[in-house]
């Protein structure tokens, strides 16, 4: 028996297997949750052949958040897959976009704003969308994960990823106080440095993931995403029935570390 028997749990951004939503997808399915997974573009045909590879093939949905007819139309996108009762029990935000060539890399103080608006829409706001657009189905209540990177201070080569990060982290804490009468709770994961494809897009990402090697006293793996699949699948369950407008980390204990 897992801890997620019976519900049905979207994960929104799944790409390659390397990917944190690839891998809560896999431990959630593992946990007895029913999955279905979300991409769109060219990078749809992707998810498409990489959903093969999870323990169940789960329904692969199109989903651009930053397109109001996707959102409109994701309900019956869900209730095509799971009948025309369908309920979402959980939903899983692993998106997050910044350019890389403007935003980071040290490029704070050149970032244009047609780009930083790109990132903060992507990364932040559509958390809120994507939330939203799913509120139908949960009218039983539920629960909304994302994932987020500390945004509390200023990192070396992160710079406008790290400002739409903050706009994620005070996004959910707002979901969390409106959608909470509904009984949805909203949490983020701020996992550490992990070897995905995101990370691999970070100019001077090397940098960043170096600090853990000395500083996370229970050390960390930046190839192993299961510890975060295992924290934001625990979010999803009803262990945390009473939890919402956190964020946990699982960073192998970074954060709370001085010099």
């Amino acid at each position: 028996m897992g801890i997620l028997d019976g519900k049905n749990i979207l994960v929104a951004g799944v790409t390659l297997d390397t990917s944190i939503g690839f891998a809560v997808a896999k431990f959630a399915q593992e946990q007895g949750a029913t999955v279905l997974i979300s991409n769109f573009g060219q990078a749809l045909r992707i998810t498409r052949r990489i959903a093969k590879r999870l323990p169940t093939l789960p329904p692969v949905l199109e989903l651009d958040v930053t397109d109001a007819e996707h959102l409109a139309a994701l309900p019956d996108a869900i209730r095509a897959e799971l009948g025309e009762d369908a309920v979402l029990h959980g939903v899983v935000h692993s998106i997050a976009y910044g350019n890389p060539e403007t935003l980071l890399g040290g490029k704070f103080l050149t970032g244009p704003w047609a780009d930083v608006a790109q990132a903060v829409q992507v990364s932040a706001y559509s958390l809120k969308d994507l939330a939203v657009a799913c509120r139908p189905l949960m009218s039983d209540g539920g629960s909304v994960v994302g994932l987020t990177f500390d945004a509390t201070i200023a990192w070396p080569v992160y710079d406008w990823m790290g400002v739409a990060k903050a706009a994620l982290e005070s996004t959910s804490r707002y979901l969390a106080r409106d959608l909470g009468p509904d009984g949805i709770r909203v949490n983020l994961v701020s996992a550490g440095p992990l070897r995905t494809l995101a990370a691999k897009a970070i100019p001077g990402f090397e940098e960043l993931e170096s600090m853990w090697s000395t500083k996370a006293p229970l050390g960390w793996d930046n190839t192993d995403q299961e510890p975060t699949a295992r924290a934001v699948c625990a979010l999803l369950s009803d262990l945390f029935p009473a939890t919402t407008g956190e964020i946990v980390h699982v960073d192998g204990g970074f954060h709370a570390m001085g010099a």
